[in-house]
């Protein structure tokens, strides 16, 4: 699917329209979700020295950059949604930088990781080779970056009102690559459960330098 410009952001749009109208529901609905096993995922791979810093990029409502602080590590936010990025500036004190994740102003080689949880789904395929050099190139040599998605069969498209990108192992893998990482770990989610009952897949990658 190759969106033009205009399409593009009317999808890009559409879905921080969404997140805006639903911020409090949104809140209210994902607070108590258990990420720590995608936190350690993250933050055991990190070589840096502690207190680390990072990035959690596509914040929300800032639940997790609270768990960041709480470790004592330094945490910035990124977030598409005015309101979901003002409630994270006042449920964690964490800076929080509102930006479209198709129009991004990151800085060279800032981060020792990149927490991307349930976010980089809804980049367009056709963006996302850019959005991952972007992440790559914040992040300090040998950083990490963190994702998990909704999992698919590489099809992509409005979903009620959200667009999202759901992409299997081997497609997100090549994409991943492409972009200069080499992969640490991937695991399925909710843990416990048959693979048909993990929708979620979660990676985790190492900036890689040189060719």
């Amino acid at each position: 699917m190759i969106l033009d410009p205009e399409t593009l952001q009317q999808v890009v749009a559409r879905t921080l329209n969404h997140y805006q109208a639903c911020a409090e529901a949104f809140w209210q609905g994902t607070r108590h979700h258990d990420v720590e096993q995608n936190i350690e995922a993250l933050l055991r791979h990190i070589q840096a020295a502690p207190p680390f810093t990072l990035l959690d990029f596509g914040c929300g409502p800032g639940r997790d950059l609270r768990t960041f602080v709480r470790r004592g590590h330094r945490a910035i936010g990124l977030e598409g949604a005015p309101a979901l990025a003002e409630m994270a500036r006042t449920h964690s004190a964490c800076e929080v930088w509102q930006q479209d994740f198709l129009k991004l102003e990151l800085p060279e080689s800032w981060f020792d990781g990149v927490f991307a949880n349930a976010s980089l789904f809804h980049v367009p395929s056709q963006e996302l080779p850019r959005v991952l050099q972007q992440l790559h190139a914040t992040l300090k040599p040998g950083g990490v970056l963190f994702s998990s998605n909704p999992r698919g069969n590489n099809e992509e498209s409005i979903n009620g009102e959200r667009y999202g990108a759901y992409h299997d192992l081997a497609a997100w893998r090549a994409y991943l690559v492409a972009a200069g990482f080499v992969e640490l770990e991937h695991y399925y989610r909710p843990a416990g459960l048959p693979l048909e009952q993990q929708p979620w897949l979660a990676s985790v990658w190492r900036r890689q330098e040189g060719p």
